[in-house]
């Protein structure tokens, strides 16, 4: 099976506020995007793939409630708290958290944790309390996983390596992985590689010889976990990592790189069209 992930971060600003929202007033954007999308997601065999949106908190409750009943997307949440709730002990003091407890009575069946926007931003705040120690974020984001897999979401882990990092990608992640996935059931849980040192704008895309070689590893080192390109699916690319045996899905973002950038549901259904196409569905 492959997976699909969609991360639509603050993809919600209208255009007027400085964002790339152009499809729908706030109130109704995440539900315009479940019911522009929903249909053609069904036409895809379940065995063939899963697919995945993680939508700002804001939007959890609109996206869920504009679900079919034959809707084969799976909303998610951006990120659980390091904490939860526990019966007869906090009852969820996380002013600015987001518990999983909260998230799963929302809707929530999934989360995306470890994106490289949030690694960076943690390993900012333990810099500015001089924490020095390179684990301490993998710690981190070890208890975030704990909780969200024992409220019953399916967890995408991402993973991946700096410009400073490259010359010892194996040790960074391999790290990654041994801390970020200790003491955890990793049955419903999916590797994202995420070459951070290729992604933004000017740099040069990590080329099907790198990626292979990066899931060949991550393969070798989960006993064969199911691994997703976290650096950017799109319809440049999709092809490309379709013919990659042990590329199991992609994550999405923007669609649209230049003019009116932003996400538009049509070319996010191209590009899945793309890439299943190219993998025959089920390879």
């Amino acid at each position: 099976m492959k997976h699909i992930y969609l991360n639509l971060k603050r993809f919600d600003v209208p255009a007027e506020y400085g964002g790339v929202n152009r499809l729908a007033p706030v109130s109704e954007w995440a539900s315009h995007i479940v019911k522009r999308t929903q249909e053609a997601l069904a036409a895809y065999p379940k065995e063939a793939a899963e697919f995945a949106m993680f939508f700002p908190e804001l939007h959890l409750l609109s996206a869920v409630a504009a679900k079919s009943a034959s809707c084969p997307i799976q909303i998610g949440c951006q990120g659980v708290h390091r904490a939860d709730l526990s019966a007869g002990g906090n009852f969820g003091a996380f002013t600015c958290g987001r518990p999983a407890a909260a998230m799963a009575a929302a809707g929530c069946e999934t989360t995306i944790i470890g994106h490289c926007e949030e690694r960076k931003d943690l390993t900012g705040l333990l810099a500015e309390a001089g924490v020095t120690d390179p684990e301490a974020v993998n710690r981190i984001l070890n208890q975030e996983i704990r909780c969200a897999v024992s409220r019953g979401m399916k967890v995408l882990y991402c993973i991946g390596e700096t410009s400073e990092e490259q010359e010892r990608w194996q040790d960074v992640l391999g790290m990654q992985l041994e801390t970020g996935l200790r003491d955890v059931d990793t049955s419903d849980i999916v590797i994202a590689y995420e070459p951070v040192w290729s992604i933004g704008p000017g740099k040069t895309p990590a080329d099907r010889d790198y990626i292979t070689k990066i899931a060949r590893f991550v393969k070798e080192k989960t006993n064969g976990m199911d691994l997703v390109y976290g650096g950017g699916l799109k319809q440049e690319n999709a092809a490309m990592l379709a013919s990659i045996e042990e590329i199991d899905g992609g994550l999405i973002a923007l669609t649209r790189f230049s003019g009116e950038i932003g996400f538009y549901p049509e070319e996010y259904l191209e590009i899945i069209r793309i890439y299943l196409e190219e993998g025959e569905w089920t390879r």
